[in-house]
């Protein structure tokens, strides 16, 4: 069963939620959009389904819900922002402006994040470059759920990278992806649904191939993009890599087993190396490169072409990342937000408990 809910609903609770943390009410209007985003989008699994989530990471102490944000190292083009352990949802819309505003002034700007915690949809932080004609890029390394190629061990996250490009007359083009097959969120919804996970999402505790979304509390692993070796799953584990070796590394955050979990209820890792979880973000000036009409007329050819392809027996079109999106955005604003019953069970409870009426 599912609950139907206006998007004007659950930005008001989920808002409200966050001031009763301790949010500023700048801060809680930030981070309620930003997580609400991933429900327009579609992208249920990473909405307001993790709101409960987030409130727990704060009861653990684990959130501070009124973050001191500061730049720790800059050059004219580049920046390390700490984010004082404060909600991912509004660190990251604070280090993608950095990033925006240093391209502004030198054509392009990169950011690496530490000390944060889950930033919810990499799509809506990247999106931020597009009304400033720039492309934008953001990506975040999380949790260890992922087995590397070969490995039965967790070592790496789920790692998202998003990347939105301008058009012209055309929607934007915005790519939005985990590296891995699916994000753990997926596997959160089928076990609410009570389905299997396909073949290609998760392995056992042994390495073997599993179709149960449960897997992963036996101590099983999400497996990277490809699923197997003979899919290309040693490319899902080098983007993989890649998202943290930029988001961690660069930025002084934890990386590989060592970043903390988003369940508030599993153990903090040992031996951490470095701080919170970390963020990737790059906005590029498109006039830095070439003028900014002539781009946006050869992304809307570019759209236009890829659109209209020849397409396989049974399928109607081939779709140009983002649009899915921007369909079910529409769609959901005119007619609301459906929530399963489990969760908008939690909500109501996450309610009672804080006096915010759903």
């Amino acid at each position: 069963m599912e609950q139907v809910f206006t998007y004007e609903q659950l930005l008001h609770f989920s808002e409200n939620i966050f001031l009763k943390i301790g949010c500023s009410k700048a801060d809680a209007a930030i981070a309620a959009k930003t997580l609400l985003s991933a429900d327009l989008r579609g992208v249920d699994s990473h909405g307001v389904a993790r709101l409960s989530g987030y409130v727990r990471l704060w009861e653990a102490k684990r959130v501070n819900a009124s973050p001191k944000l500061s730049i720790i190292h800059q050059t004219p083009s580049t920046a390390v922002v700490d984010g004082d352990s404060g909600l991912g949802l509004v660190v990251a819309p604070y280090a993608m402006q950095v990033a925006i505003d240093k391209a502004s002034q030198a054509g392009t700007g990169w950011v690496s994040v530490q000390n944060s915690n889950h930033f919810g949809i990499a799509g809506i932080h990247a999106m931020m470059a597009l009304q400033h004609d720039m492309i934008g890029i953001a990506m975040t390394n999380a949790s260890a759920l992922v087995a590397p190629t070969f490995s039965k061990e967790r070592l790496l996250g789920t790692n998202p990278i998003a990347v939105a490009i301008p058009a012209g007359k055309e929607p934007a083009f915005v790519a939005d992806f985990a590296t891995t097959t699916a994000a753990n969120g997926k596997l959160e919804m089928l076990q609410r649904k009570n389905e299997q996970a396909p073949n290609g999402w998760v392995q056992t505790k042994e390495g073997l191939p599993s179709t149960q979304p449960g897997e992963l509390k036996q101590g099983g692993a999400l497996l990277p993009l490809g699923g197997d070796k003979e899919h290309g799953s040693h490319k899902g584990y080098m983007l993989g890599s890649i998202v943290d070796i930029f988001s961690a590394i660069l930025s002084g955050a934890n990386y590989g087993p060592w970043v903390p979990p988003f369940p508030a209820y599993v153990p903090m890792p040992l031996n951490m190396p470095g701080k919170g979880i970390g963020h990737f973000f790059g906005a590029l000036r498109i006039d830095a490169f070439r003028p900014g009409k002539d781009f946006k007329d050869n992304m809307d050819q570019w759209i236009q072409r890829f659109r209209s392809a020849e397409t396989s027996a049974g399928f109607d079109k081939v779709v140009i990342p983002g649009e899915p999106e921007i369909a079910m955005q529409n769609e959901r604003l005119k007619n609301g937000i459906p929530l399963l019953q489990a969760v908008s069970n939690d909500l109501k409870q996450l309610g009672d408990r804080f006096s915010v009426a759903l």
